[in-house]
């Protein structure tokens, strides 16, 4: 498995509940660009539209060897999930403050895929706390390697 492209400033962002694994309806010249890693997921969210998933806001870059100047880089892209899977997302994201957020775009099998957070937003106070945590944990792992 090749991770193309990872959103990090998502799990900062976001409490992550639950991930899914969808495959992407792609064009011949953005699975080439997958592969060299020109993708971009900031600002990147997935959504439900007549039973169906869609990725907004993903850039991919154009594949410079392409014909025909290759393809929008941030058109909305279909995602392939079980219908069993988009009800269930589907359901969870009428509950309130949750948001559908790419974590990361990889290549598995050949096959390009990203992994869907459902997500709560944080607080500044809950971010603050996160940092804080992880700080504290950093410097326990400091001492006992001193030790």
């Amino acid at each position: 498995m090749k991770v193309a492209a990872s959103n990090r400033r998502a799990r900062h962002d976001y409490e992550i509940l639950d991930t899914f694994e969808a495959g992407i309806a792609l064009e011949g010249s953005e699975v080439k660009s997958i592969r060299e890693g020109k993708v971009v997921l900031k600002d990147s969210f997935a959504h439900v539209r007549d039973g169906e998933v869609w990725l907004v806001g993903t850039y991919i870059a154009p594949y410079e060897f392409s014909r025909g100047g290759g393809h929008d880089p941030e058109r909305t892209r279909k995602l392939l999930l079980h219908r069993r899977e988009i009800a269930r997302i589907n359901s969870k994201l009428g509950e309130q403050g949750l948001t559908l957020v790419p974590l990361q775009i990889y290549l598995k099998d050949g096959k390009a895929k990203v992994e869907l957070g459902l997500g709560r937003g944080k607080r500044t106070i809950d971010k603050r706390e996160a940092i804080k945590e992880r700080d504290q944990q950093r410097e326990i792992e400091r001492a006992l390697r001193r030790r």
